[in-house]
C-alpha cells in the first residue's frame, strides 16, 4: 500500500476496525475512507455499490460486523447470519466489481468445528459440527471465506481472509447482552469492587455510559436498592459475582492493536495466494476462564468470591489457534494478556469516573 492509497475501513467504529484506523494513521496513511452505519448500511446492495463507485477505494478492511457474546449469538440468531451474510456479499462483490487492488476479510475462529482438533489449524475448517451457540455467525462467515476464496478463483482478485481468535481492547462492547467474554468480566467485576465499596454513583454513571441490565432500561431511581437488585440480576452481590457456566472451558484472548498490526502487515507485504484459503491470527497460548477471571480480579483489585453457574452454557470447550502459518509470514502477537487487560480497564473507565 502507498501511503497516499485510498483505504477503506469498513466497520471503523467497531474495536477492530478503529484500531486498524489507528494503525493506518500512525503509520502515516492519509487518505483513509470512513462511512457511518448512518451514512451507508452495508447490509443494502445499492448504497455498497454506489459508494465503491464514488469513492473507488484501492485497498478495504472489510471490520465490520454484527457481533456479541454468547448470549447475543444464541438469541439473535437470525439477525446474525442474515446481517454478517449481507455485509460480506455486498462489500467483497463491490470489491471486484470496483477493481479494489486488495480486500482484507476479518473473520473469527468460531469458524472451525466444536471439538476441532488443537491448536486448530487451518485445514479443520469444516472438518466437523460448529459449536451450536454461535452456528449462526460461524456460517456467515465461512460464507465470506469462500466469497474471498472463490472471487480469487473465478475472476483474479486479490482478496485476503485473517482469522482472529478472542479479541479484546480499546473501543470494546460492554454491553450486558453483548458483551463478549473479557469485556463481560472487566464490567462485573468493576461493579462487584464499586458495590463492595458502596460506590453507588459510579455503579449509576457505568449504566448510563453502557447500558442496563435487561429489566431495568431506562433505570431512573438509583436509589442503592433498586441498584442492588440490577446488579442481582446479572450475578452481583454484595460480597460474591457470579460468571457464567463452569470455568473450565480455555480461552486464547488478542489484544486488537495486535491485530490491527497483523492485519497492516498482511496487506502491505503478502498476498492472497501465499495465505492459502485464509490465515489465523492469534497468541498461540491460552488459559482456562477460571484463569482468566482471576486475572482480571487482580487487575480491577476485587476481593470478593468468584461463583459460577453450570446451569449456563460453556460453550466450545477450548479455541485454541495455530498460529504458525501466520509467524512464518513474519508476525507475532506482542501484548502480554495482563497489560492489555490493564489497558482495555482504563479505557472502560474513561466514560465512567467520577
Amino acid at each position: 500500500m502507498d501511503k497516499t492509497s485510498k483505504i477503506f475501513i469498513a466497520g471503523h467504529r467497531g474495536m477492530v476496525g478503529s484500531a486498524i484506523t489507528r494503525e493506518l494513521q500512525r503509520q502515516g496513511y492519509t487518505r483513509l475512507l470512513t462511512r457511518t452505519h448512518a451514512q451507508l448500511d452495508l447490509t443494502r446492495q445499492a448504497e455498497v455499490e454506489a459508494f465503491f463507485e464514488l469513492e473507488r477505494p484501492d485497498y478495504v478492511f472489510l471490520a465490520a460486523a454484527r457481533v456479541g457474546g454468547i448470549l447475543a449469538n444464541s438469541t439473535y440468531t437470525a439477525d446474525f447470519i442474515y446481517q454478517n451474510i449481507m455485509i460480506a456479499a455486498n462489500v467483497i462483490n463491490s470489491a471486484y466489481k470496483f477493481k479494489v487492488e486488495k480486500l482484507l476479510n476479518l473473520g473469527s475462529t468460531c469458524i472451525y468445528p466444536k471439538h476441532a482438533p488443537q491448536p486448530m489449524k487451518e485445514e479443520h475448517l469444516l472438518t466437523g459440527s460448529l459449536e451450536p451457540t454461535n452456528e449462526a455467525y460461524a456460517v456467515a462467515k465461512i460464507s465470506a471465506i469462500k466469497l474471498c476464496r472463490y472471487y480469487n478463483e473465478q475472476y483474479g482478485t486479490n482478496f485476503l481472509s485473517v482469522m482472529p481468535t478472542n479479541l479484546y481492547g480499546i473501543g470494546d462492547n460492554y454491553h450486558f447482552e453483548g458483551s463478549h467474554l473479557l469485556p463481560a468480566m472487566i464490567r462485573k467485576f468493576h461493579l462487584a469492587k464499586m458495590l463492595q465499596e458502596n460506590k453507588f454513583e459510579a455503579i449509576a454513571a457505568d449504566f448510563r455510559s453502557y447500558g442496563f441490565p435487561k429489566g431495568f432500561e431506562g433505570l431512573e431511581d438509583f436509589s442503592p436498592t433498586r441498584i442492588v437488585a440490577a446488579l442481582a440480576s446479572v450475578g452481583i452481590t454484595a460480597h460474591t459475582l457470579t460468571l457464567w457456566g463452569t470455568g473450565t472451558p480455555f480461552r486464547e484472548l488478542l489484544y486488537a492493536d495486535d491485530l490491527s498490526q497483523a492485519c497492516v502487515f498482511l496487506m502491505q507485504t503478502r498476498q492472497a495466494n501465499e495465505l492459502g484459503e485464509f490465515v489465523n491470527v492469534g497468541t498461540g497460548a491460552d488459559s482456562s476462564i477460571r484463569q482468566i477471571a482471576e486475572l482480571v480480579r487482580t487487575v480491577i483489585g476485587f476481593d470478593g468470591t468468584i461463583a459460577w453457574n453450570p446451569a449456563k452454557p460453556d460453550g466450545t470447550p477450548k479455541k485454541l489457534a495455530d498460529v504458525s502459518r501466520i509467524n512464518a509470514l513474519g508476525w507475532t502477537a506482542t501484548t502480554a494478556l495482563k497489560d492489555g487487560i490493564l489497558a482495555a480497564y482504563n479505557d472502560y473507565l474513561k466514560p465512567v469516573s467520577v
